[in-house]
């Protein structure tokens, strides 16, 4: 039964329950009177107060018919207000039941919004503690000798070139005394006009063709000029530190 029928029929029964079983019990007992008065019975001239007490009926059968059916009209009100109350009740479950699982969703999506967040920023983290460490370890040469052979040497490591600090810095004393433009304007390959420059006398044409990339292409460039000598010095030499003379 739909809540609508029931608030209906409640509605109909709450009339009904309107008139009280002592009023009902009144009409009913005016009706029997008159329905006993004889039909040879004179009527009076004037109606007469009555002091008497009132008729009593309850053993009558319209009476008892009359009272058996006031009770049970009670007694279905009644169940009909339960039935309204457990369909409200199980409704109001029903909304709460909604309410909680929508809540909970909401909270579970919020964790994983929360969690999905703290992974991002923990990848950002990494990421830039990486590249903290990558700067940190980015090393800094100096701008002389020392600096110019060590940074050859990482270079030439990265590209398998063979040599030492001291095979560099031997061969580089011998042919320059350190000096990066030092130009050797009186050989053979002067007298060719490819004259040898740099730290390590190259000419350009073997510093064209050793030259090694990541490096400047300026032959005076003392990493470029080193990196290039030593590439040459390993192909023709095995090493630049088997050089002990012109080359």
């Amino acid at each position: 039964m739909s809540t609508f029928s029931i608030h209906s029929r409640l509605r109909r029964l709450s009339k009904t329950q309107k008139l009280s079983a002592a009023g009902v019990s009144a009409a009913c007992c005016a009706a029997l009177s008159l329905s006993l008065v004889p039909a040879h019975a004179e009527t009076p001239a004037e109606p007469q107060a009555s002091s008497a007490a009132p008729v009593v009926i309850e053993g009558l059968p319209q009476a008892k018919t009359i009272q058996a059916s006031i009770i049970e009209q009670h007694s279905t009100a009644e169940k009909l207000v339960k039935a309204a109350d457990a369909v409200k009740a199980k409704q109001a479950a029903v909304a709460k039941a909604k309410a909680a699982a929508k809540a909970k969703a909401a909270a579970k999506a919020k964790a994983r919004a929360k969690a999905a967040a703290k992974a991002k920023a923990d990848v950002a983290k990494r990421s830039s503690q990486a590249a903290s460490r990558s700067v940190a370890r980015t090393p800094v040469y100096a701008d002389n000798l020392n600096g110019w052979i060590t940074e050859a040497l990482d270079i030439m490591k990265a590209h398998g070139i063979p040599g030492s600090y001291d095979g560099l810095h031997r061969n580089i004393m011998r042919e320059s005394t350190g000096n990066p433009n030092a130009v050797n304007g009186w050989d053979i390959n002067a007298q060719n006009g490819t004259p040898s420059c740099g730290l390590l006398q190259v000419i350009q044409p073997t510093f064209n063709a050793y030259h090694v990339s990541g490096t400047s292409s300026n032959i005076y460039d003392p990493v470029a000029n080193i990196t290039a000598a030593a590439n040459y010095a390993a192909d023709r030499y095995g090493s630049i530190d088997n050089v002990n003379s012109a080359y």
